[in-house]
């Protein structure tokens, strides 16, 4: 039962909650019944009920494929606002809770700094890297306390910020999206996901997406080489040609010459298994008609299938190279047949399923030339789609966590404050392993304000490249100003006059070096955004030459700086983890090469649920490996989990996701 002090705490709060799907859901159910609960226990607390002010900010829409788990919504309340039909749904069972929802994107202007001051505390339930660093930075600006929470799987955290006595959100690197070198992609894959990458990404971009946009796959015309008239680009559907003629040239210019082209180079192939070329005539013989009838059926453009038009039913059927080829051409077909209209605007999405299937198809029919495993439709999504199913069970554990740390927060609990694992297999038969935050990273460039460095060749590398690579896709700002002493380089604002707008449009095109105040090895400059009222310094060191595989960005941002080390273990100690060793630790899931989800086996019974300081840290004696209480010193890292709601960075080995393993 809720104590007096909880109630009052309770009675007293305005809360921000971010986020309306597979945690949001749980929470701001959670939230609705521990006020509710503890008053009608006690009928003479029914005010404070009234007094709950929950604002809740999702910009997100309803589909199908979240009815499993978020709760609140059902069938009829698909493509309407989470955030409304949430409030609605749990107005209904508490109707004097004050809950105003917000359709939109928490990174929008409205959202600023003294919007966020409003509030006692945040409530994150998010599901992307971007908008977790956004509402950090907003809330370190506006000194609010910030509760941040992931799942995936039945894996789970929960994390207390506050400014000056915990760690910040940011305080320690995030993992970032796998990206893979385009010579593997485009010529020497030996992995699905290298498969899925090329159909998603590259072929599916080139052939759907926007025409005018760069693409790194091979388009060269096999006629090319003898014949001008065949220069064109080999992807352009030609003047009377039929929509299955097309599509089989399209499939034998991927799967057949490029493979071919590939073949020539014998280099490339002296310590790899050849790829196979496969050309629709034999694996669909030409008089071979199609078994759909799409165009009798007559179905609405949003519901078109390559699966129903070929009666292909089960999901998780790997199917053959014979289906996989009559799916890629029936998929190719309804594009051009059913949505003609959007060809040239298609991203690809997780949820359409001519899509997905089209992906799936293209992704085989590359695996079974490349001698790679073929996998179903089912388990293409999930590699496509960056997704590990979500658990409502672990969503409502976790969603459960996040109301007892905010009671915490209300009540200013300081000592009482935690960070909360949950794990997939009990770990001295805990499968919640809480521990006391770790303090603020001394060297972390959000909260501590650290002057990072990036390596970058002055004389080649565009503002451009910096901006977007660094300042959007590395720092995540939204509004930039970028400056150099007093000189402003580039700017982003509304309210910017033309000719200034010009002029650092100009700017983007220029060399680093070649900028009206010229950037070279020993400029700092500095980079505030003004809607997060966030600023930090990067300090320049010209280079002249990067790793195109291993550097793919052509510049190379540090700032982290390395911890000191405990001589009498020759390892790092501090802030290089924000969790110790005495933790229940999973490898990140999140853009490390060949991660499996793995746990620990044991735990360090002494300081289980314990934090130690940064000054007391060298102190620790490390346990007995002989022990029982030792801990496998190769241990993985923390737990780091960006989303809550199925979506995850691809991971290279599809395959270990859905498998446990113990050290």
């Amino acid at each position: 039962m809720a104590s007096q002090e909880q109630l009052s705490a309770i009675k007293r709060a305005k809360v921000l909650m971010v986020g309306a799907g597979g945690i949001g859901c749980e929470l701001l159910k959670t939230l609705a019944l521990s006020g509710f609960q503890d008053i009608h226990i006690d009928i003479e607390h029914c005010s404070s009920v009234e007094a709950i002010v929950e604002l809740v900010i999702d910009m997100d829409t309803i589909e199908v494929s979240n009815l499993n788990r978020q709760f609140l919504f059902r069938q009829s309340h698909v493509g309407q606002s989470k955030a409304k039909v949430a409030r609605d749904a749990v107005l209904r069972f508490r109707p004097n809770i004050s809950i105003t929802p917000y359709h939109a994107n928490v990174k929008e202007s409205s959202f600023n700094v003294d919007f966020f001051k409003e509030f006692d505390v945040v409530l994150n339930g998010l599901d992307n890297l971007d908008a977790r660093r956004h509402v950090n930075r907003l809330c370190l600006a506006a000194d609010i306390p910030l509760v941040e929470s992931g799942t995936t799987g039945f894996l789970g955290q929960v994390t207390v910020h506050l400014k000056g006595k915990t760690e910040c959100y940011e305080c320690q690197p995030k993992p970032v999206p796998k990206t893979y070198p385009v010579c593997t992609i485009t010529s020497t894959p030996s992995k699905f996901v290298h498969c899925i990458v090329w159909a998603k990404d590259l072929l599916f971009a080139k052939l759907f997406g926007d025409k005018n946009q760069e693409n790194d796959l091979n388009v060269r015309s096999s006629d090319t080489a003898n014949s001008s008239e065949h220069s064109e680009d080999v992807f352009e559907c030609r003047k009377d040609e039929d929509i299955e003629r097309y599509g089989r040239r399209i499939y034998d210019h991927v799967f057949g010459h490029n493979i071919e082209v590939a073949l020539s180079n014998e280099e490339t192939w002296k310590n790899r298994n050849k790829p196979r070329p496969i050309y629709s005539k034999d694996v669909l013989p030409e008089e071979q008609t199609k078994e759909n009838g799409n165009e009798e059926k007559g179905c609405a453009a949003d519901d078109v299938s390559a699966m129903v038009s070929l009666s292909l039913k089960n999901p998780q059927d790997i199917w053959s190279l014979v289906e996989n080829s009559r799916v890629f051409l029936e998929a190719l077909s309804l594009f051009f047949l059913k949505r003609e209209k959007d060809i040239g605007n298609l991203t690809f999405d997780k949820d359409d399923q001519l899509a997905v299937e089209f992906v799936t198809a293209a992704a085989n029919i590359r695996a079974s030339s490349f001698g790679i495993p073929l996998h179903s439709l089912f388990e293409a999504k999930g590699i496509a789609g960056n997704i590990v199913h979500a658990v409502a069970t672990t969503n409502a554990i976790i969603a459960g966590l996040i109301v007892i740390e905010a009671i915490k927060v209300l009540q200013k609990d300081n000592n009482n404050y935690r960070m909360t694992y949950c794990l997939e297999h009990p770990s001295r038969k805990l499968l919640l392993m809480p521990v006391e935050p770790y303090e603020p990273n001394r060297s972390c460039y959000v909260c501590s304000e650290t002057p990072l460095l990036l390596e970058v060749n002055t004389q080649r590398s565009k503002l451009w490249d910096f901006v977007e690579k660094i300042i959007k896709a590395k720092l995540g700002m939204n509004f930039p100003l970028i400056m150099q002493g007093a000189s402003i380089l580039y700017e982003v604002g509304e309210d910017l006059e033309e000719d200034m707008v010009a002029i650092y449009a100009a700017n983007l095109e220029k060399a680093l070096s070649e900028l009206p105040s010229p950037v070279t090895s020993g400029s700092v400059l500095t980079v505030e955004d003004l809607q997060q009222e966030f600023s930090c310094s990067i300090n320049i060191k010209h280079r002249e030459e990067f790793d195109e595989e291993k550097e793919p960005d052509g510049m190379l941002l540090s700032g982290w700086v390395e911890a000191p080390v405990d001589k009498d273990n020759n390892k790092p100690i501090g802030n290089d983890e924000s969790t110790s060793n005495d933790l229940p630790s999973v490898e990140t899931l999140e853009g490390e090469k060949d991660d499996e989800i793995q746990e620990t086996s044991e735990v360090v019974e002494t300081f289980a649920g314990k934090k130690r300081k940064l000054s007391e840290v060298s102190e620790v004696t490390a346990p007995d490996p002989s022990g029982p209480s030792s801990i496998n010193q190769n241990k993985p890292k923390k737990l780091d989990i960006d989303d809550e709601d199925d979506e995850l960075i691809i991971s290279d080995d599809w395959e270990s996701l859905t498998k446990k393993k113990k050290l």
